[in-house]
């Protein structure tokens, strides 16, 4: 069982791992141990997650979530298939974390009467600059 929030645990059925040989440098290793870590979380249909940090784990995710509503996280930082698997499991825990956090409701606010009046001043002041800009009439 994988413990995100006080409300919020995902159990074991609902991610699948699978290992894949990594990239990069690593020598002999590196052809022989399958290290690269592959979990999938089946969001979409995880019972433990509210619909509406579904909905925020779904914009939050990116690329990273496929069209059947899985996320799918990939791994490969360390040589060792062990701390990859628990490095997996801390970026998806941290993901749902970050999805379950509500974002803040927007306050309208109004320009004040200052602002307003320094707003239309500037732009008459800009204006009188512009129009100076014009062709110069040479009096005789």
């Amino acid at each position: 069982m994988l413990h995100v929030t006080d409300s919020i645990a995902i159990q074991e059925w609902e991610l699948s791992e699978s290992f894949v040989r990594a990239q990069g440098p690593g020598g002999q290793n590196v052809n022989k141990v399958s290290t690269a870590v592959e979990l999938r979380f089946e969001a979409e249909r995880s019972p433990s997650l509210p619909d509406p940090v579904k909905r925020r784990l779904r914009v939050l995710a990116g690329r990273r979530w496929t069209l059947d509503g899985a996320l799918v996280l990939q791994v490969q930082d360390t040589r060792s298939q062990a701390r990859n698997r628990e490095i997996a499991r801390e970026r998806l825990a941290d993901l749902i974390r970050a999805a379950s956090v509500a974002p803040a409701k927007r306050i309208a606010t109004r320009p004040t009467l200052g602002s307003q009046r320094r707003r239309l001043t500037a732009k008459t002041t800009r204006g009188v600059v512009k129009s100076l800009r014009g062709r110069v009439e040479v009096e005789e």
